[in-house]
């Protein structure tokens, strides 16, 4: 969940999730160490000689907002060190600002050999994506071309917008988002957790957050089933509608509602969608089956 395996017939890896924990750790110390290990086994077996790079994304989006436990990404730099494997940090939905740094790798000093970005560069105004390289990368390249390249690549149009939207997430966005997320965001979403049973777990940074939905706080079992449809949805299909009735348009995705506003939004506006949340989340707490809030 989050580190790709280099071969796609084999799938992804397993990395850390402490809330649904792959392997039984009791805590995200033990769940950083075990996933570790798990990567660094999975490269034992398939033989070091056989990867040519790891992929992962910095801080997990569409699958679950996952936080990397302290020690986990410098854990998979020395991993790739020692193997001379590529580490490639997929920066489209966490840099720019959304975790309150350029880029979420910088939240945990790591440098990775390549960082792929796009959307967030540029605010999403034109289509634009990139790959920034080490200088061990570049230097392959001093004496022979770069095989690649697109039509449009080098857009002018598309980087005439990156850098007027790097010129102002400059000016004081970044801290602005690194403040929301401390003072509004984080705070506001672990108060509905309080309030609501049916929040089993909150997780973010920044200005970028999933809300986990659950049936039983003591099992976890999810609000709705893995890739529910038709009446089986009903529960997230239900306090979606709740939310938009009020003016909120949410990002639910299985039994989470992401939390992803963007980088300028005011405190009084974080405070509105958060208001919003609370209401709708009487809905979700409806199908509630487990025992008291925990």
């Amino acid at each position: 969940m989050g580190v790709g395996a280099v071969d796609p017939r084999r799938g992804a890896l397993l990395g850390p999730y402490p809330y649904r924990s792959a392997f039984h750790a009791t805590s995200e110390a033990e769940e950083g160490a075990r996933a570790l290990q798990h990567l660094a086994d999975t490269i034992m077996v398939e033989g070091p000689s056989t990867i040519a790079a790891i992929v992962l994304e910095t801080v997990v989006g569409t699958n679950g907002v996952l936080v990397p436990p302290p020690g986990y990404l410098a854990g998979v730099r020395e991993l790739c060190d020692r193997h001379g494997i590529l580490l490639v940090a997929d920066e489209v939905m966490a840099g720019f600002g959304r975790c309150g740094e350029w880029f979420a790798v910088d939240r945990w000093g790591v440098t990775p050999d390549l960082i792929t970005f796009a959307k967030g560069v540029n605010s999403g105004y034109v289509p634009l994506g990139g790959v920034l390289i080490s200088e061990p990368v570049f230097d392959t390249f001093r004496e022979r071309a770069y095989p690649g390249g697109l039509t449009y690549s080098g857009h002018p149009l598309a980087c005439a917008a990156a850098v007027a939207s790097i010129g102002v997430m400059a000016d004081g966005v970044l801290d602005h988002v690194r403040t929301m997320g401390a003072e509004v965001i984080g705070p506001g979403l672990a108060e509905l957790a309080e309030r609501h049973p049916s929040v089993g777990d909150v997780r973010g940074l920044g200005v970028f957050w999933a809300v986990e939905l659950v049936r039983d706080r003591a099992t976890r079992e999810p609000l709705v089933p893995f890739n529910a449809a038709g009446a089986d949805a009903e529960p997230m299909t239900r306090f979606a509608a709740a939310c938009k009735e009020r003016g909120l348009w949410p990002f639910v995705h299985f039994n989470r509602t992401h939390v992803a506003p963007p980088c300028t939004t005011s405190r009084d506006e974080l405070l509105e969608g958060l208001a919003i949340l609370d209401a709708a989340l009487d809905v979700a707490d409806e199908y509630y089956t487990g025992g008291a809030s925990l």
